[in-house]
């Protein structure tokens, strides 16, 4: 995998690291890392699914993953970002201000002009405001980085 540009550690954003501390929690150690490893989702992204199909292309889309508490979402979005090499940033709408966003959408643009591909996770994307959303949507658009927003809520009625 090629080499990152620095990004730094914020409350409300953080990247993936490649390689967990040997005193990291158990369940942080224990979690998949792999499509292989990531068990019970077969119809997401199962050797015949859509979704697999476009990542092993390297042409991972914009998702919204969606489904309870604890059930996988920010890992699948971990393993989707790792499958395609690219640098994973992680936020949450609830804590994540326009000024947050701004600098994301700043170190992707850094990370694109040397070839190196970002995915930004939003957890909680159901609860992003029309600012925050006017902020990354011509990113996504034009391909700055892959959105994967995280939800509990049904995207049909809770997502702008």
């Amino acid at each position: 995998m090629a080499s990152r540009p620095s990004t730094g550690h914020q409350a409300s954003f953080a990247l993936e690291p490649d390689v967990l501390p040997a005193d990291a929690p158990l369940a942080a150690r224990m979690r998949p890392r792999t499509l292989d490893e990531f068990v019970g989702q077969e119809a997401a992204v199962g050797p015949k699914s859509l979704l697999r199909g476009a990542i092993e292309a390297r042409r991972l889309p914009s998702v919204i993953l969606w489904g309870p508490p604890g059930c996988g979402k920010t890992t699948l979005a971990r393993i989707l970002a790792r499958h395609v090499d690219a640098t994973f940033v992680a936020i949450s709408a609830v804590s994540s201000g326009v000024a947050d966003l701004r600098k994301v959408v700043a170190e992707a643009k850094e990370r694109r002009a040397v070839g190196l591909r970002t995915v930004l996770f939003v957890d909680e994307i159901h609860r992003f405001n029309k600012a925050q959303q006017d902020v990354i949507l011509p990113y996504v658009e034009d391909g700055t980085f892959v959105l994967i927003g995280a939800t509990t809520e049904n995207p049909s009625f809770e997502v702008v």
